[in-house]
């Protein structure tokens, strides 16, 4: 019949000279997704130890759509980080002190892993998976502000609520920031200057502001008005109603200003009504507020503590975004 003319050039694939190319992987990573789709059942086995093997199985398994084995590879590295003690934490995570400046290797190590992991578990829409990381960097984010920071770009990043509302109140409450300058070549976001300051971008900065303007609001409101709980049916009837809601709001009153309370930040909405809370368990029996009364006035309590845990992320969001500025 006929023929189109095939040119000089050689199709990729056909000689050394002419590999195919793929865009986006390492060597190294589609090195690792050839063995394992073709080592035995024992090698898989002592390969689940590696867990930047596992990471560039998953990764590579994802993008061609090799779905077993990318969910075999996923519930691995699952199993990794779910020993105990957990591998990830590759340094004491058990102080409550915030340490701006750690081991450098050690944390770098760590908070690349950390990096990887969450990014891959979001790619590959693994739950499980990504519930986890984000735990333990929650756990890390304790002890070093820069696992906050990575947490907090890591959260606006990924969009991860779950992260990013306990991310910015752990740098808000914990760190003293600063906003890296256009054109500086100075300290990089992330780290911590000369001055112990954190540095952060101009976002993060507005973020974090209007967080802490929001939870002082909800702070003021709070203080002013307490919280409406419902009676209980015998507290009507064998109780003086008037004198159980009058003793409820003498409590309040003296408890929003109580020095424990006082001491902590305004902005530290969650801390004081906890404290605020634990005051209601010591309060005792010589009131004129009936037991069960008592009983859901402290379930009220707990219901905010849930309500402004579960909106942080909207508090630390830009401003104009949140529905009550």
């Amino acid at each position: 019949m006929f023929s189109l003319p095939q040119g000089n050039t050689q199709a990729e694939g056909h000689s050394d000279e002419n590999p195919i190319v793929l865009i986006g992987d390492t060597a190294a990573e589609f090195r690792n997704f050839l063995w394992a789709m073709y080592a035995l059942p024992p090698d898989l086995r002592i390969a689940t130890s590696n867990v930047n093997h596992l990471i560039d199985i998953a990764k590579v398994s994802h993008k061609y759509s090799f779905k077993s084995l990318e969910t075999w590879a996923l519930d691995a590295i699952q199993d990794y980080v779910k020993r105990e003690p957990s591998p990830i934490l590759t340094f004491n995570s058990t102080s409550t002190e915030i340490n701006p400046l750690p081991k450098a290797s050690t944390q770098q190590e760590t908070a690349d892993q950390l990096t990887r992991l969450i990014r891959l578990a979001q790619l590959c829409d693994h739950d499980r998976l990504l519930a986890t990381m984000v735990a333990l960097l929650r756990q890390l984010m304790g002890i070093s502000l820069q696992y906050a920071y990575l947490a907090m770009k890591l959260a606006d990043e990924l969009d991860l609520r779950t992260l990013r509302g306990a991310a910015y109140l752990e740098v808000m409450t914990k760190a003293t920031v600063v906003r890296k300058a256009v054109g500086d070549s100075g300290d990089s976001e992330g780290t911590v200057d000369s001055a112990g300051r954190l540095v952060i971008t101009r976002t993060q900065q507005l973020k974090l502001l209007a967080g802490y303007y929001r939870l002082t609001a909800t702070w003021d409101r709070l203080r002013l008005t307490p919280l409406h709980f419902e009676h209980s049916h015998s507290c009507g009837a064998t109780w003086h109603q008037q004198g159980c809601t009058q003793s409820w709001l003498e409590f309040w009153k003296e408890n929003r200003r109580s020095d424990v309370v006082m001491n902590l930040g305004l902005a530290d909405v969650l801390g004081r009504l906890k404290l605020v809370q634990k005051d209601l368990d010591r309060w005792g029996s010589a009131t004129y507020m009936h037991h069960d009364c008592r009983i859901n006035a402290k379930k009220a309590i707990g219901d905010m503590i849930k309500r402004v845990e579960e909106s942080l992320p909207d508090y630390f969001s830009e401003p104009g975004d949140f529905a009550e500025d």
